[in-house]
């Protein structure tokens, strides 16, 4: 691919993994602020389930935090590919980075654009499930949770 819509392409590809990297970490910044006020207020933290729930809940939210930093990541590389002419030279400098900076190794070919999407689409499927856990945690903490 080539031309303005290959530039097109991947920068909406980029932007629209940027919105996904911030509403997730911005909702579990958020749950994880109040979660904790709400449970001691409700003494959630004296029973033994609401408890673990809320630690798994702690555990996910780092998850997708972690998982949201990589998705803002690639959206960058995205970006850099994106102000290139062609898939080639876009990808060769993402590898190109991605050497000088030691996180992969220079490969013998430059991967295509739709085999780089689907890697990501890969982490956005992970931190999905690990969103999905979180809520699912933070729920069950409430369910469980003294009345």
């Amino acid at each position: 691919m080539t031309g303005s819509a290959y530039r097109e392409s991947t920068d909406r590809f980029a932007g629209m993994l940027m919105r996904q990297a911030a509403w997730p970490a911005a909702l579990v910044v958020a749950a994880n602020v109040l979660a904790p006020l709400a449970a001691s207020a409700r003494g959630a933290f004296e029973t033994w389930p609401a408890a673990v729930a809320l630690s798994l809940a702690a555990a996910s939210a780092v998850a997708v935090l972690a998982l949201s930093a990589l998705l803002a990541f690639d959206a960058l590389l995205f970006r850099l590919m994106a102000s290139h002419d062609d898939e080639t030279s876009g990808g060769a400098a993402v590898d190109d980075i991605l050497a000088g900076m030691r996180l992969k190794r220079l490969p013998p070919f430059t991967r295509s654009l739709d085999e780089r999407m689907a890697g990501t689409r890969r982490l956005l499927t992970r931190q999905r499930a690990a969103l999905g856990l979180f809520v699912a945690t933070l729920l069950a903490a409430g369910f469980w949770a003294p009345r």
